[in-house]
């Protein structure tokens, strides 16, 4: 199996965790709980800053000083936009659950004081449609570069239906070089609708020194050190991801692989 796909440890609790050491990185990490109604998981205050996204079922959150009372509605994360909460380093998080909870811990270091908790709504997200025929996905924007929304963290959600690819062309950014391109560290949680299906994803590196090709199931997540790391959904399956980035600058700009460059030119 590749060392590039985490895939569940156990069917509750923490299932998913990945961190900078077992990764072999540098900034990001991604934890996945599957709680029951009335389980609760906290976060301590460090030096990490988090987000916290509700990717399935309702939840009761607080964050520093506010208690944001129980949200969410979606019991599948193909069923609308999520509601999150970012949490700044140094302040504490709990999360209890109303309902069955797949909840999402997205972290990168962070600053004390830099950016306040906040209440991250459906309404308080953008949507955007990326690529076209078959390459065509949907894209929900949580913390988006645009904005100055976080202090290391970006993390967004994209549907692909099945058939079509995503992160394709295929893009890299893993090199510190703005604003041409931006060094950051990816992961993908990846779910299927239905959950019995698969798709693919390659990670590989000009140089063909990094190149894997990786089967996703649903609940894995797939980790993306560097180079080129495209998706592809299989017929009849439709595929949500949640991507967590992070690097030394709170920017995506991201290189084509020059390969499939043609794929970008305007057709007559």
């Amino acid at each position: 199996m590749s060392n590039l796909r985490v895939r569940p440890a156990k069917a509750s609790g923490e299932v998913i965790a990945v961190t900078p050491a077992s990764a072999g990185w540098r900034y990001v990490g991604f934890h996945l709980h599957k709680l029951k109604a009335g389980e609760t998981v906290r976060g301590k205050p460090s030096d990490r800053e988090a987000c916290l996204v509700l990717v399935t079922g309702r939840a009761t959150i607080s964050a520093g000083s506010q208690n944001f009372g129980t949200l969410g509605e979606r019991m599948t994360p193909f069923a609308g936009k999520p509601w999150s909460v970012y949490v700044p380093a140094a302040e504490p998080w709990s999360v209890t659950a109303a309902t069955d909870l797949d909840l999402a811990v997205c972290t990168a270091p962070g600053k004390a004081g830099s950016h306040p908790v906040r209440l991250i709504g459906p309404d308080d997200t953008s949507q955007e449609v990326r690529g076209t025929g078959t390459s065509t996905r949907y894209v929900t924007n949580i913390l988006p570069d645009i904005l100055d929304a976080a202090h290391s963290l970006l993390v967004v959600e994209v549907i692909t239906p099945g058939g079509h690819s995503s992160s394709y062309p295929p893009h890299k950014h893993d090199v510190d070089d703005p604003p041409r391109e931006t060094q950051l560290e990816e992961t993908y949680y990846h779910r299927l609708q239905p959950a019995s299906g698969f798709a693919f994803q390659r990670v590989y590196s000009d140089d063909r020194s990094l190149d894997e090709a990786i089967v996703i199931e649903d609940g894995d997540v797939t980790l993306v050190p560097r180079g080129y790391h495209p998706c592809a959904a299989t017929h009849g399956h439709d595929l949500y991801y949640l991507n967590v980035m992070a690097g030394p600058k709170r920017l995506w700009k991201f290189h084509n692989d020059p390969a499939h460059a043609w794929l970008l030119k305007p057709t007559a």
